[in-house]
Protein backbone atom coordinates (compact mmCIF):
# COMPACT_ATOMS: atom_id res chain seq x y z
CA UNK A 1 0.00 0.00 0.00
CA UNK A 2 1.63 3.87 -0.85
CA UNK A 3 1.84 6.34 1.83
CA UNK A 4 -1.01 7.79 0.00
CA UNK A 5 -3.38 5.06 0.07
CA UNK A 6 -2.60 4.58 3.95
CA UNK A 7 -2.74 8.04 4.69
CA UNK A 8 -6.72 7.98 3.17
CA UNK A 9 -7.72 4.52 4.49
CA UNK A 10 -6.18 5.84 8.33
CA UNK A 11 -7.29 8.94 8.08
CA UNK A 12 -9.88 8.66 11.03
CA UNK A 13 -7.19 7.18 12.91
CA UNK A 14 -5.56 10.02 13.83
CA UNK A 15 -4.85 11.53 17.43
CA UNK A 16 -3.49 9.53 20.44
CA UNK A 17 -6.70 8.49 22.80
CA UNK A 18 -6.77 4.95 21.74
CA UNK A 19 -2.79 4.37 22.12
CA UNK A 20 -3.31 5.96 26.04
CA UNK A 21 -5.80 3.40 26.88
CA UNK A 22 -4.41 -0.32 28.48
CA UNK A 23 -4.60 -3.53 27.18
CA UNK A 24 -8.52 -4.68 27.31
CA UNK A 25 -9.53 -8.20 27.33
CA UNK A 26 -10.95 -7.74 23.58
CA UNK A 27 -7.06 -6.70 22.90
CA UNK A 28 -5.78 -9.87 25.03
CA UNK A 29 -7.90 -12.14 22.93
CA UNK A 30 -6.43 -10.62 19.52
CA UNK A 31 -3.11 -10.53 20.60
CA UNK A 32 -3.31 -14.11 21.74
CA UNK A 33 -4.23 -15.11 18.10
CA UNK A 34 -1.78 -13.27 16.45
CA UNK A 35 0.85 -14.35 18.75
CA UNK A 36 -0.10 -18.08 17.33
CA UNK A 37 -0.37 -16.84 14.12
CA UNK A 38 2.99 -15.55 14.13
CA UNK A 39 4.40 -18.66 15.50
CA UNK A 40 7.46 -19.57 13.46
CA UNK A 41 7.38 -16.77 11.31
CA UNK A 42 10.61 -14.49 12.63
CA UNK A 43 13.61 -14.97 12.70
CA UNK A 44 14.13 -14.93 16.54
CA UNK A 45 11.56 -17.13 18.53
CA UNK A 46 12.40 -17.57 22.57
CA UNK A 47 9.40 -19.61 24.61
CA UNK A 48 7.19 -17.01 27.06
CA UNK A 49 9.19 -18.15 29.78
CA UNK A 50 13.03 -17.59 28.05
CA UNK A 51 11.40 -13.56 27.04
CA UNK A 52 10.26 -12.72 30.57
CA UNK A 53 13.81 -14.03 31.49
CA UNK A 54 15.18 -11.49 28.77
CA UNK A 55 12.99 -8.31 29.18
CA UNK A 56 11.70 -6.20 31.84
CA UNK A 57 7.90 -6.83 33.04
CA UNK A 58 7.17 -3.36 31.06
CA UNK A 59 8.98 -4.52 28.00
CA UNK A 60 7.27 -8.26 27.99
CA UNK A 61 3.66 -6.30 28.62
CA UNK A 62 4.34 -4.01 25.19
CA UNK A 63 6.82 -6.37 23.42
CA UNK A 64 5.05 -9.83 23.62
CA UNK A 65 1.43 -8.82 25.23
CA UNK A 66 1.25 -5.71 22.85
CA UNK A 67 0.82 -3.33 25.51
CA UNK A 68 1.03 0.35 25.38
CA UNK A 69 3.13 2.60 28.25
CA UNK A 70 1.81 5.47 29.65
CA UNK A 71 2.24 8.92 27.24
CA UNK A 72 5.23 10.87 27.90
CA UNK A 73 6.63 8.38 30.24
CA UNK A 74 10.11 7.26 28.08
CA UNK A 75 13.28 8.95 28.63
CA UNK A 76 13.92 8.17 24.82
CA UNK A 77 11.37 11.15 24.07
CA UNK A 78 13.94 13.58 24.99
CA UNK A 79 16.75 11.42 23.34
CA UNK A 80 18.47 14.00 20.90
CA UNK A 81 21.94 12.30 19.92
CA UNK A 82 22.65 10.62 16.97
CA UNK A 83 22.27 6.78 16.63
CA UNK A 84 20.26 3.96 16.06
CA UNK A 85 17.43 2.91 18.13
CA UNK A 86 16.98 -0.79 18.42
CA UNK A 87 14.38 -3.21 19.18
CA UNK A 88 14.51 -3.99 22.82
CA UNK A 89 13.94 -7.46 22.39
CA UNK A 90 16.28 -8.67 19.61
CA UNK A 91 18.65 -6.00 19.54
CA UNK A 92 17.89 -5.32 15.38
CA UNK A 93 18.06 -1.77 14.46
CA UNK A 94 14.61 -0.08 13.84
CA UNK A 95 15.26 3.56 13.35
CA UNK A 96 17.71 5.95 12.50
CA UNK A 97 18.05 8.96 15.35
CA UNK A 98 17.96 11.09 12.26
CA UNK A 99 14.49 10.34 11.24
CA UNK A 100 13.29 10.74 15.19
CA UNK A 101 10.85 13.87 15.39
CA UNK A 102 8.70 15.61 18.26
CA UNK A 103 5.32 13.87 16.72
CA UNK A 104 3.60 16.00 20.59
CA UNK A 105 1.99 12.39 21.33
CA UNK A 106 4.26 11.65 24.03
CA UNK A 107 5.55 8.48 22.71
CA UNK A 108 9.28 8.51 20.65
CA UNK A 109 8.17 8.83 17.22
CA UNK A 110 9.64 8.38 13.66
CA UNK A 111 8.76 9.31 10.30
CA UNK A 112 10.72 6.05 8.69
CA UNK A 113 12.22 2.68 9.54
CA UNK A 114 15.56 1.43 8.39
CA UNK A 115 14.64 -0.53 5.57
CA UNK A 116 13.15 -3.98 6.40
CA UNK A 117 13.71 -3.49 9.92
CA UNK A 118 9.68 -3.56 10.62
CA UNK A 119 6.79 -5.25 9.57
CA UNK A 120 3.04 -4.38 10.00
CA UNK A 121 -0.26 -5.90 10.62
CA UNK A 122 -3.48 -5.06 11.13
CA UNK A 123 -4.79 -4.40 14.49
CA UNK A 124 -8.40 -4.52 15.05
CA UNK A 125 -8.22 -3.88 19.01
CA UNK A 126 -10.20 -1.32 20.14
CA UNK A 127 -13.38 -1.55 17.50
CA UNK A 128 -11.35 0.44 15.24
CA UNK A 129 -8.80 -0.81 12.31
CA UNK A 130 -5.27 0.26 12.55
CA UNK A 131 -1.95 -1.02 11.62
CA UNK A 132 0.13 -1.99 14.14
CA UNK A 133 4.14 -2.08 13.87
CA UNK A 134 6.33 -4.59 14.59
CA UNK A 135 10.13 -6.19 14.92
CA UNK A 136 10.66 -8.28 11.17
CA UNK A 137 13.42 -10.14 13.28
CA UNK A 138 11.10 -10.78 16.75
CA UNK A 139 7.99 -9.79 16.17
CA UNK A 140 7.95 -8.02 18.88
CA UNK A 141 5.46 -4.85 18.93
CA UNK A 142 6.64 -1.57 18.68
CA UNK A 143 3.67 0.60 18.22
CA UNK A 144 1.16 2.00 15.45
CA UNK A 145 1.91 3.81 12.17
CA UNK A 146 -0.07 6.44 11.27
CA UNK A 147 -0.87 9.15 8.13
CA UNK A 148 0.03 12.15 9.56
CA UNK A 149 3.54 12.42 10.17
CA UNK A 150 6.29 15.11 8.19
CA UNK A 151 8.05 15.18 4.90
CA UNK A 152 9.43 13.15 3.48
CA UNK A 153 7.05 10.15 4.18
CA UNK A 154 3.77 11.51 5.31
CA UNK A 155 3.93 8.92 8.33
CA UNK A 156 4.39 8.57 11.98
CA UNK A 157 5.39 5.19 13.34
CA UNK A 158 4.40 5.72 17.14
CA UNK A 159 6.39 3.59 19.29
CA UNK A 160 6.57 2.73 23.06
CA UNK A 161 9.81 4.02 24.33
CA UNK A 162 10.00 0.21 26.31
CA UNK A 163 10.11 -1.61 22.92
CA UNK A 164 13.13 0.35 22.07
CA UNK A 165 16.81 0.56 22.99
CA UNK A 166 19.08 3.39 22.06
CA UNK A 167 22.84 3.23 20.91
CA UNK A 168 24.71 6.38 20.59
CA UNK A 169 27.04 6.64 17.27
CA UNK A 170 30.50 6.17 18.18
Amino acid sequence: MSASDQRQTNAEHRGTSAEQQGTSAEQQGTNAEQRRRDAGRFPVEKSEDEWRRALSPEQFHVLRRHGTEPAGRSPLNDEHRRGVFRCAGCGQPLFESSTKFDSGTGWPSFFRPIEGAVATSVDRSYSMERTEVHCSRCGGHLGHVFPDGPEPTGLRYCTNGAALRFEPAA
